[in-house]
């Protein structure tokens, strides 16, 4: 037989209302009671029943996190951020996959809105937010992540993309490069069009840099791969002489391709530079230069937002945090081809 809340404060000797407080509210309760109701708890073996609970409360303790790629090393980083935060006020995380699909993303929010979760982090696909105003007219929390809410109606925290672009081509140009690719995609995916656009704005003063675009289906090493042969299938007139990867794992695809097949050298023939700077990046064949995101942060100040917004009652202005990207360089974009000069310091 299930042991009950009756249960738990007969054995401490404290009421009802005392237990409820503990399990609650702990702060209103006196030390000593506190103690005594988790000694009774621990040698009973008592579980809350976090349902009924839920349905006085109206809302569980649960966040729902909805990610594009969860085996993306910087959206775990971004969730475990979330979940430090959530642990911080007793709140659970949890985790969904959209795999980039709008019809799985619209699936998984309709899960989490009958479970009726605290909120809702998500990466939007294609930063389609119709279906999440939606949500928070029905008063529903909701934060995108990793994305800016293009016209301010849903908070979000997000990563200036335009600048970390213009950050890592300017870094390219800077060490001797002229002929540049970017590598990413899909396009039409915020993010990384914001990096493209910094692409660009940092190659338009420079009449002698050429930007190629090479689109990817998605940001993943075997995409990186793809792109890696067919530079090494080029002419070496026809090659670009940089390539700025619109994520880590697309330029780690791309220096294993090169870095097997011989043909060029990282970084003297092709520099390499990443975004996100996973963990992996400093561990890469050839230590991967990257534009770091700060992605913990990022979960844990989408976690808090959420709060707010879920505790104001839909009554909050939504708020657009916006975190500053910065650069790490390493190996793979140090040398300078012959007959150029370079102004970059390591960091």
């Amino acid at each position: 037989m299930a042991v009950s809340i009756k249960d738990v404060a007969l054995a401490a000797g404290v009421s009802l209302g005392t237990v409820s407080n503990v399990l609650n509210n702990p702060q209103n309760v006196a030390p000593e009671n506190v103690a005594k109701v988790k000694d009774a708890i621990k040698r009973l073996g008592y579980v809350r029943n976090d349902a009924a609970r839920q349905l006085r409360a109206g809302r569980s303790r649960g966040i729902g996190v909805i990610v594009q790629d969860i085996r993306n090393p910087f959206f775990a980083e971004l969730t475990r951020g979330a979940e430090d935060a959530a642990t911080e006020s007793q709140l659970g995380i949890l985790i969904a996959d959209s795999d980039a699909d709008s019809d799985r993303e619209r699936f998984i929010l309709g899960l989490f809105e009958e479970q009726r979760v605290l909120g809702v982090l998500v990466t939007p696909v294609e930063n389609q937010l119709e279906l999440l105003k939606e949500m928070k007219n029905r008063g529903n929390a909701v934060v995108v992540v990793d994305q800016k809410s293009r016209d301010k109606s849903i908070s979000s925290v997000s990563v200036d993309d335009v600048a970390g672009g213009a950050m890592a081509v300017n870094h390219l140009i800077e060490t001797g490069r002229r002929r540049i690719a970017f590598a990413g995609g899909p396009l039409r995916n915020l993010p990384i069009g914001e990096r493209l656009k910094g692409a660009r704005k940092a190659v338009k003063p420079h009449v002698n840099v050429s930007l190629e675009i090479m689109e990817t289906d998605s940001l993943t090493i075997f995409e990186g791969r793809r792109i890696g042969e067919e530079i090494i299938s080029r002419p070496e007139n026809s090659r670009p002489d940089a390539v700025f990867a619109a994520n880590d794992l697309l330029a780690i695809g791309i220096m294993q391709v090169i870095v097997v097949s011989q043909t060029l050298d990282i970084p003297t023939d092709l520099a390499l530079i990443g975004y996100d700077d996973i963990s992996f990046a400093e561990m890469a064949l050839v230590p991967l230069s990257s534009v770091r995101q700060p992605s913990a942060d990022i979960g844990k100040h989408a976690v808090k937002l959420l709060i707010e917004e879920s505790e104001s009652g839909g009554g909050s202005h939504p708020q657009q945090l916006v975190f500053q990207p910065s650069l790490v360089i390493r190996e793979s974009t140090t040398a300078v081809p012959p007959g150029q000069h370079a102004s970059v310091q390591r960091s």
